[in-house]
């Protein structure tokens, strides 16, 4: 339900489909000026189109989970007045509005939340950014496809709603994590395998958060096709990982991987190297990325994390 790979998935698998920097230098003569005067801002959203927004928002609709908790990193979440069906964190989601799930928002139900800003993704829900500008509202995309850029589009965020501060700190500590984790790795990498969806099976490739989050975290993905694949079992057995990662959700059942046809010829299965991630941790283009790292890292390297 995650951003991009989910929008893969769902395009490619109909069966499967309802499952998945900041400008801070400012002018001397700003300097002087009252708060809230660095309004109107513009930004380039990750679709590639200029945004302004005119004043600081007071009320947020946000379309994906990832984009609630970058919201939610910013100190935002007082301001959020619509989610989806699929936001879980933080818990205090549950007390927000729902405006439909994250493949098929209620455009209704958004527009009755009455937002001055909405932040959407790509891909599946870019039909509907026309649509929601209709509304009046700053209408931002955000989907990073890497870590890198899910530190600029924190950025992009934290400028469009005026806590570009608060968005410098986020990511510096979460470069400082990442720093940490990457410290005690070993040097030579992992080879390792994804499954994102099961039947049928699904991966994740180059050029993709995870495919980034994997790198991060040590390890070689023996994929080396681009982008969210259908993959062959020949092909796996072909590739032979050492560690076999998987998500769990309602698009895979890792806990069937030992039992499935020629599974148990790989290595990863033979040496008990078949580790199950938290599926929010490392599909969500959010600021929690950072625990999905260090959770692939402890799959590649359990050794170098006393496990």
């Amino acid at each position: 339900m995650k951003n991009r790979w989910l929008r893969s998935v769902v395009l490619a698998v109909a069966v499967l489909a309802i499952a998945l920097a900041a400008g801070c230098g400012a002018k001397k003569d700003e300097a002087v000026k009252p708060a809230g005067a660095a309004f109107p801002v513009t930004v380039t959203d990750d679709a590639g189109r200029s945004v302004t927004v005119k004043a600081a928002p007071q009320r947020i609709v946000s379309l994906a989970p990832a984009n609630t908790e970058i919201l939610y990193g910013l100190g935002l979440l007082g301001k959020v007045v619509g989610v989806t069906t699929y936001d879980d964190y933080p818990p205090e989601v549950a007390s927000i509005g729902k405006v439909g799930d994250f493949v098929t928002p209620n455009l209704e139900a958004i527009t009755a939340a009455k937002p001055d800003m909405v932040l959407v993704t790509t891909g599946i829900q870019a039909d509907v950014i026309a649509k929601l500008e209709k509304t009046g509202a700053a209408v931002i995309a955000v989907d990073p496809q890497s870590l890198e850029a899910l530190y600029t589009s924190i950025g992009m965020v934290g400028k469009a709603t005026g806590t570009t501060a608060k968005a410098a700190e986020l990511v510096a500590g979460m470069k400082e994590e990442l720093a940490s984790i990457q410290s005690v790795i070993d040097a030579s990498p992992v080879r390792c395998f994804i499954e994102i969806a099961q039947e049928p099976l699904f991966t994740a490739g180059a050029g993709t958060l995870l495919n980034d989050l994997i790198e991060q975290a040590g390890g070689e993905n023996v994929v080396v096709q681009e982008g969210y694949v259908g993959y062959s079992v020949e092909q796996l057995l072909t590739d032979d990982p050492e560690v076999y990662l998987a998500t769990k959700g309602s698009m895979s059942d890792p806990a069937s991987i030992k039992g499935r046809a020629g599974y148990s010829r790989l290595s990863a299965v033979k040496n008990g190297r078949v580790v199950i991630l938290d599926d929010n941790l490392v599909s969500r283009p959010g600021p929690r990325v950072i625990e999905g790292i260090r959770q692939i890292a402890k799959a590649l390297n359990p050794d170098s994390f006393g496990q």
